[in-house]
């Protein structure tokens, strides 16, 4: 029997601004398993990345249950939260996130800093992952001395180097050129094989065939998948 990593029954997150209600996620039942690669994709503004956000304890559903590896995400306090999203899921996204005052090895290290492993053991898994992207020579450079591929390859190096079981993409592709695009899906795909289970918002139909199932939203809902 196959370990379910996302579990969630009527999910649906509105939100209230001056009166007026958006439903941005409507009764979403999704179901994801442990080693998948998932693709979501649907037109601008159909609530792909609210449904990311949700997925990754970013934000909390306004209704409906969530299960993520085991935990129910209403009964999470805040401080809990935090603790699951630092040590068991990566994110990328499309804008790279970087910190322009820390340099690339401050940047991917940064996450292990929060989780309180020591400096030895920090600079030890820092230097491998940027070794292993090819970004050793890139260490003391700060984002804005990057090529974008190359601060999106950063990006990704701070998005692993806790090993984590659960890997959230939002469009990470959405701001490079075609090679270093294809590069980011090779990643995500090696890092997939390696375990991890991924969960990656797109446009693009081609990023997507790089997915073992692809979820369409429309007006936050799902409308059909394709396996």
């Amino acid at each position: 029997m196959e370990e379910v990593i996302i579990q969630t029954n009527m999910l649906t997150k509105t939100f209230i601004s001056e009166e007026i209600e958006t439903i941005a996620i409507r009764n979403i039942d999704l179901r994801i398993e442990k080693g998948e690669f998932v693709a979501i994709m649907g037109p601008s503004g159909c609530g792909k990345s609210t449904l990311l956000n949700l997925l990754g304890l970013i934000d909390r559903p306004s209704s409906g249950n969530l299960s993520l590896n085991g935990y129910q995400s209403d009964s999470l306090s805040e401080t809990r939260m935090t603790r699951i999203r630092r040590g068991y899921i990566g994110f990328v996204f499309q804008h790279f996130n970087l910190v322009d005052e820390l340099n690339v090895f401050e940047n991917v290290e940064l996450p292990l800093f929060f989780m309180g492993i020591k400096r030895k053991e920090r600079k030890e898994r820092v230097a491998a992952i940027l070794d292993e992207l090819k970004l050793g020579h890139r260490g003391k450079h700060y984002p804005q001395q990057l090529s974008g591929g190359q601060q999106q390859r950063v990006a990704f190096a701070r998005a692993i180097v806790n090993s984590p079981q659960l890997l959230l993409a939002d469009e990470p592709t959405g701001n490079l050129d075609s090679k270093n695009g294809s590069a980011i899906m090779d990643l995500l795909t090696e890092h997939n094989r390696n375990g991890a289970t991924v969960v990656m918002v797109t446009h693009s139909s081609k990023d997507a065939s790089y997915a073992h199932r692809i979820i369409h939203l429309h007006d936050g809902a799902i409308v059909n998948e394709l396996v």
